[in-house]
């Protein structure tokens, strides 16, 4: 490993379009392998004849993606080639994605499960530190007015992966087996390879740190001393909580609350919901261009509040096909917009210095949050029934509001810092 070189940052306004399309691309290489260690890994032992058991704690190889902030500031502290500070680690972590991948599709779960089990541990730990160094790369390279649509062209091709390797993975594993489907997996790793390799990268401004201690350190205690540094951490918690509260047991309630067919809740909720998702993180991402970031925060979040009024709608009594598809839309269209101001947000927040770290320890509040909103929506779900269980999802808009109006005066600074990036 090399340390981190100290040169001037060039300036990348003329570099724009190849920036955002090397962000689309990289996008897709980390929303690939997610699924392969997760839900596709997880049919292919099941279709082997594993027990649940078995299948269950198979699941626990992705617990890379919860804890990824702990070796993050290694992606801050060490450059790894000449290519620069993040696509070094870009690099390798994808061609080690495609090593691992291989590496699977020549074992069966049948036979070979301790050997699958601990390549797939690897696969997500090369995959969470790829996820590092991409969010760390587009938090340093994205000029301020860039990054709403950069959030979204990152948002629009990691879901377009995950579509791929959890859908398009497992029909060309029913007709050419799992072990083809790993391999085709491998080489559309070639996609986030090429974003990597044609990815223009300012070079850092100075070192991040001067050892490895700080470089865990100096993340933490800039942030911390900054103006408001809670109510930005808890903004992070609970920006996007009525939309994961809502989102947590869309399903479900579509399936048993509702009496929707599965096939209806696949094409719609997954399929159709994902385009939702996608065209509205585009229209977040065009709207950032025009708009402040407080302005967009404010606009989106309402809107994402209320996202969750058709589903209610359903609860109520609302039927048939139309409900379903506007209440998906609604709720995926308003996710995306959320989405897109969001990153925007933790982009934004971010020291160049430490934006590895900084922003896996944003992203890992976010995921937390959404982790443990699961066992209170079921909880409220079960005993307290559907019309509440929306009721609820809708006021849990009202803290992430609450506290864009307690930081009010702080965007201003904020938005000061970011025109002198």
């Amino acid at each position: 490993m090399t340390r981190i070189p100290v040169t001037e940052p060039v300036p990348a306004g003329a570099q724009r379009p190849r920036t955002l399309a090397a962000v689309a691309l990289l996008g897709f290489g980390s929303g690939l392998p997610v699924a392969l260690s997760f839900s596709t890994l997880e049919a292919w032992c099941a279709v082997s004849g594993l027990s649940l058991k078995t299948i269950g704690a198979i699941k626990l190889v992705a617990l890379a993606y919860v804890f990824k902030f702990l070796w993050a500031p290694l992606i801050d502290r060490f450059s790894l080639s000449p290519l620069g500070r993040r696509r070094g680690w870009m690099l390798w972590m994808q061609v080690g994605i495609v090593v691992v991948l291989v590496l699977i599709a020549g074992l069966s779960p049948q036979t070979s499960l301790p050997a699958i089990a601990l390549l797939a541990v690897l696969l997500a730990t090369l995959s969470a530190t790829q996820d590092i160094a991409v969010d760390a790369y587009r938090a340093d390279q994205l000029l301020p007015r860039d990054r709403g649509l950069g959030a979204a062209f990152g948002v629009g091709g990691y879901r377009v992966a995950m579509v791929v390797s959890g859908g398009l993975a497992l029909i060309l594993a029913g007709h050419y087996g799992f072990r083809f489907a790993y391999l085709a997996m491998a080489a559309l790793m070639g996609v986030g390879i090429v974003g990597t390799l044609v990815a223009p990268e300012r070079r850092a401004a100075k070192e991040s740190a001067h050892s490895l201690v700080r470089a865990y350190v100096e993340p933490l205690r800039e942030f911390l001393v900054r103006t408001k540094a809670v109510q930005w951490l808890a903004l992070i918690l609970l920006y996007k909580l009525g939309n994961a509260f809502a989102l947590s047991l869309s399903s479900t309630f579509l399936l048993r609350g509702a009496g929707y067919a599965l096939s209806e809740v696949g094409w719609v909720n997954k399929v159709f919901g994902l385009a939702a998702t996608v065209v509205g993180a585009f229209a977040g991402g065009l709207l950032l261009e025009r708009w402040s970031l407080r302005r967009a925060l404010w606009v989106f979040g309402v809107l994402q509040g209320l996202g969750a009024l058709g589903f209610f709608a359903i609860a109520l009594g609302w039927q048939g096909y139309p409900a379903l598809v506007t209440a998906v839309a609604a709720e995926n269209f308003t996710s995306g917009l959320g989405t897109g101001a969001f990153v925007a947000l933790l982009m934004t927040l971010c020291d160049k210095r430490f934006s590895a770290t900084q922003y896996a320890l944003f992203s890992a509040l976010d995921s937390a949050a959404r982790i443990f909103v699961g066992p209170v929506a079921g909880w409220i779900a079960a005993d307290y029934g559907w019309v509440v269980y929306f009721a609820v999802s809708l006021a849990c808009a009202l803290p992430g509001l609450l506290l864009l109006a307690a930081l009010h005066g702080q965007f201003a600074r904020l938005d000061a810092k970011s025109s002198t990036a």
